[in-house]
């Protein structure tokens, strides 16, 4: 029996529920980067990098292949970058939201 999609979508978002996930999608956007940059960037353990980038791997949101001694990461498609762009978008209108809401307590508390 097939996976229903809503339950698919849910596994995509699930896999991409970890900071570290997050930051190593975000920091692809700008294209491939080498592990060594990846690790200076995230300011994690080795391992740690290495389990989440695993998870992306296997999900097969990232690809990585060998260039000699360095193993290069980068997205499996152009779709992911969208992904991380529409994500910015909506947190970005869901902050200005709360941020009207705040400034209207505030005002409210004034009087």
């Amino acid at each position: 029996m097939p996976v229903p999609l809503y339950q698919a979508k849910a596994e995509l978002f699930k896999t991409l529920g970890h900071p570290v996930r997050v930051r190593v999608l975000e920091l692809l956007c700008d294209g491939p980067l080498p592990v060594r940059d990846l690790l200076a960037a995230i300011e994690v353990e080795a391992s740690n990098l290495s389990q989440q980038l695993a998870v992306l791997r296997r999900a097969g949101i990232v690809i990585a292949r060998r260039e000699g001694s360095t193993v290069m990461y980068e997205l499996a498609g152009g779709d992911v970058s969208d992904l991380m762009r529409a994500a910015r978008r909506i947190l970005t209108q869901l902050l200005a939201g709360q941020r009207e809401l705040l400034t209207e307590l505030q005002e409210a508390d004034q009087r």
